[in-house]
């Protein structure tokens, strides 16, 4: 994997954050009734109304949001390594959660719900993969 594409990964996951962190954050009952929009709901049918929970979610995906950029900004091997590991700690457990709680989803809600939560755990684990050595090596002459 090249830097470049590790930096598109970087770039999605924090635009992942930057979508949900800002919305519970700062709209939480909107968050609740709405997520993730355009007609769709899969948060206010999987329990009752949290504003504190429904805040530290958005503040989670807005810490998120802030290591990936710092990685994708820097492309220093730790950042990136860093912004990874959170987000497949994260990741993993939300996934692992809503895997075994579908029943509350209609069979579309269901598919986007496991694509869109288990495209981040790939994405954040394919950062794992070491970048390539873009660099050209020369022969000497002679």
């Amino acid at each position: 994997m090249t830097k470049t594409m590790q930096r598109v990964i970087l770039a999605i996951l924090a635009a992942t954050g930057a979508i949900t962190g800002p919305w519970a954050t700062f709209a939480p009952r909107s968050f609740y009734d709405s997520f993730p929009g355009f007609g769709r709901h899969w948060v206010n049918v999987d329990g009752p109304y949290n504003e504190h929970l429904v805040r530290d979610v958005g503040a989670t995906y807005l810490a998120l949001m802030v290591v990936a950029l710092l990685a994708a900004v820097s492309m220093e091997r730790i950042a990136v390594l860093i912004a990874a590991a959170t987000t497949l700690t994260f990741g993993v457990f939300h996934f692992s959660y809503h895997v075994h709680h579908l029943d509350v989803y209609d069979t579309v809600d269901s598919i986007l719900n496991m694509t869109a939560l288990g495209g981040s755990v790939v994405l954040a684990a394919l950062l794992l993969i070491p970048p390539r050595d873009t660099s050209v090596s020369r022969a000497p002459n002679g």
